[in-house]
């Protein structure tokens, strides 16, 4: 890459009337770079490359948008992937079912948000649609990235994630229960007066077999004044009246 004033140089002299090959050679590089530099074409490469090598909060000081970044780590911890490829670029996988487009859609808003100079793409699976994004930055952003399934590895949140979370809870609950939870109805049948009848009520369950992952969802239905409990070991359900009133303000049924 040359330094931009080489390329501005450049774009002067063209200006000025000498031909590609002048400029070329007043400049010092080669007749390509200057007919590149003259149409455009590697101007816009190397602000491309630019904006990819200041894209990230945590190696740039680029400001993080702190709401789309707690439902996306919300989203991550459950149904989500990251994987690294070729030449060191993190591919962030979400895994989302087809039952639910809004779903699909908020997941990538939430990755066009936190990583705005990456490109979100889909790939349709049997059943579900993954929303995916390819970045050299996603493993700074989800230092929870590591061999093996999450819930056979520690799975805690650095102090600055915590801030976020702390300051964004309902995001993060819509997140985690977007991925690994719903909302549903719960038919319950009782004896009365010698007869079955059945109740049916609202609730909500989320379920995942990281014992870190379980506790973090605990600790932010607590920020959010939401009552809950463990209906199974590895399974947090909201239940009572009140408790999911409170939870629908922040996560409501996946659409």
């Amino acid at each position: 890459m040359h330094p931009r004033e080489t390329v501005d140089r450049a774009l002067r002299l063209s200006a000025l009337g000498y031909n590609d090959r002048q400029v070329a050679a007043f400049c010092g590089v080669s007749l390509g770079a200057v007919q590149k530099w003259r149409t455009g074409a590697r101007r816009a490469k190397e602000d491309e490359d630019r904006r990819r090598h200041s894209s990230c909060p945590h190696c740039h000081g680029r400001e993080l948008d702190p709401g789309p970044y707690s439902y996306l780590l919300g989203l991550y911890l459950g149904d989500g992937h990251i994987v690294l490829c070729r030449k060191g670029v993190y591919q962030l996988s979400i895994f989302c079912g087809d039952m639910w487009p809004g779903l699909i859609d908020a997941a990538a808003h939430a990755l066009a948000s936190v990583m705005p100079a990456s490109k979100v793409s889909r790939r349709q699976h049997t059943g579900c649609t993954e929303v995916k994004s390819y970045s050299l930055h996603w493993a700074c952003l989800f230092p929870q990235h590591g061999p093996g399934r999450k819930h056979e590895r520690t799975i805690v949140l650095a102090d600055w994630q915590e801030k976020i979370v702390s300051e964004h809870p309902g995001l993060f609950a819509r997140g985690l229960i977007h991925s690994d939870g719903y909302r549903g109805t719960n038919r319950v049948r009782r004896p009365v007066g010698g007869e079955d009848k059945w109740y049916e009520y609202p609730r909500y369950l989320f379920k995942n077999e990281s014992g870190d992952i379980l506790r973090l969802c605990g600790e932010t239905l607590d920020r959010l004044g939401v009552a809950w409990r463990y209906n199974k070991r590895n399974e947090i359900s909201v239940a009572r009246r009140d408790a999911v009133a409170r939870l629908d303000e922040f996560v409501g049924p996946k659409y």
